[in-house]
């Protein structure tokens, strides 16, 4: 049995080339015979086709749903979902708005930190001010 050649070592790049793309999936929900699903049934025609190609990282699902207003739900990596509400939209701002939504990084990971501590009794050594003498 013949030696195996020495596997290739990678070149460590500080991380050029590692990008993740946050969104996992969009899911689009119309409904065939509304009025206000008509952009969104323009932007499936047209080009979805071109937009899936352009972005094979992400799964596009297309689900009927009947007697609604469109959405389109993007999914993260995180789990976390945004919802867009389509309704009454030309397929170009569908487009728009669906480009947001593959370039967006998922904000909300991480829970906002609102105001400061919060004490019901003053400090002992009063407020601190930069213009104070130690």
């Amino acid at each position: 049995m013949p030696p195996r050649p020495p596997l290739p070592i990678p070149v460590f790049k500080n991380g050029v080339g590692m990008f993740v793309p946050q969104i996992k999936r969009i899911v689009f929900n119309y409904c065939e015979r509304s009025g206000s699903s008509r952009g969104l049934i323009d932007f499936f025609q047209r080009d979805l086709k071109q937009f899936a190609e352009a972005h094979p990282h992400v799964e596009m699902v297309v689900h009927p749903r009947p007697s609604k207003h469109p959405l389109v739900k993007g999914t993260f990596i995180s789990g976390r979902q945004k919802v867009l509400c389509v309704k009454n939209m030309s397929s170009k701002e569908i487009q728009e708005h669906i480009k947001l939504l593959t370039e967006a990084a998922d904000a909300h990971a991480k829970p906002a930190i609102k105001g400061g501590v919060v004490s019901s009794t003053p400090a002992v050594r009063g407020i601190w001010s930069p213009f104070k003498q130690i």
